[in-house]
């Protein structure tokens, strides 16, 4: 029988630390970056913006950028309904099928466009204290070169990381150990 590993193994996440996402290899520490609409500003600003990110890339070069897809990807459900239609017989179904589809490629050109930003900075054998120290250090200088920026917490972290591996939308309410709610408590 072949070992089985749970997702939490596959991707090499531990657990939670007091400021960081602990992984077999790192710390991870998330920072959450407001966008800029550019489209509204001027090529002058937009040169701003691009040279405020060179130097905070020059300052601190291992942070790293992230960019995700804020919301849930309705593919799974619109293939289901899509199925469900061709072999649904009742017309008042079908007709509340296609309501349903069409309600899901509404939402989902509404929330296209919704992107989430982030930094990522890892961390290696360090102690709580000099991660914190260092998280302090690199939201600064985030802030200062312009950036709305704030640490993300565990719950933020857990909601990106549902969405990623595509759970649910309520990341922050999944458990932080796989199968935990399967233990009995003495």
């Amino acid at each position: 029988m072949k070992n089985k590993k749970s997702t939490q193994n596959l991707f090499g996440l531990r657990t939670f630390g007091k400021y960081s996402l602990q992984t077999d290899k790192a710390e991870l520490a998330f920072f959450s970056v407001q966008p800029t609409n550019i489209s509204v500003l001027s090529a002058e600003n937009i040169d701003v913006k691009i040279y405020h990110l060179m130097m905070l890339l020059s300052m601190i070069p291992e942070l790293e950028i992230i960019c995700l897809d804020s919301c849930e990807c309705f593919d799974g459900n619109k293939v289901h309904i899509k199925n469900r239609l061709k072999s649904e017989g009742n017309p008042n179904v079908r007709k509340l099928l296609k309501q349903d589809a069409a309600f899901l490629d509404d939402i989902q050109v509404e929330m296209s466009t919704a992107r989430q930003f982030l930094f990522c900075i890892r961390f290696k054998d360090k102690k709580e204290e000099q991660v914190f120290q260092q998280i302090n250090r690199v939201s600064k200088v985030i802030s200062e070169h312009g950036f709305d920026v704030r640490r993300m917490e565990k719950s933020d972290v857990k909601r990106m990381l549902a969405i990623y591996l595509e759970a649910s939308m309520h990341g922050e309410e999944i458990s932080d150990i796989e199968g935990e709610n399967y233990l009995e408590t003495a």
